[in-house]
């Protein structure tokens, strides 16, 4: 695995604020990757930066972190919240736990 020097201070409040943007166009029914949101913010090798902005949204700030998941379909380990949130918008899971990606994953050059 290539180790990727990124520049730490791009992990800024705008790049939590072009996650927190992008997270929100998610439309209900879809999910998106950690990766998939890095790679549409132009930094594909940050998928990690994605989460741990996701994991640290500001108080009063409305963000659907529930609709992020990893790039095989897993979901938060120990957000149990995270898989009724998911059932409450119709996602269907496989056998494995793993989100239905082929059904719910969100195309955002389609929603243009």
């Amino acid at each position: 695995m290539k180790d990727y020097k990124v520049d730490k201070a791009k992990f800024s409040v705008s790049f939590c604020q072009e996650v927190y943007q992008v997270v929100c166009d998610i439309p209900v029914g879809k999910v998106s990757t950690y990766g998939e949101i890095a790679a549409l913010l132009g930094m594909p090798q940050c998928s990690r930066m994605v989460g741990r902005a996701l994991k640290q949204v500001p108080e009063g700030i409305s963000v659907p972190c529930h609709r992020v998941v990893n790039a095989s379909g897993r979901l938060v380990p120990g957000w149990t919240e995270q898989k009724q949130l998911l059932l409450k918008e119709g996602i269907s899971f496989k056998q494995n736990g793993c989100v239905d990606l082929k059904k719910h994953l969100w195309n955002y050059s389609a929603s243009e």
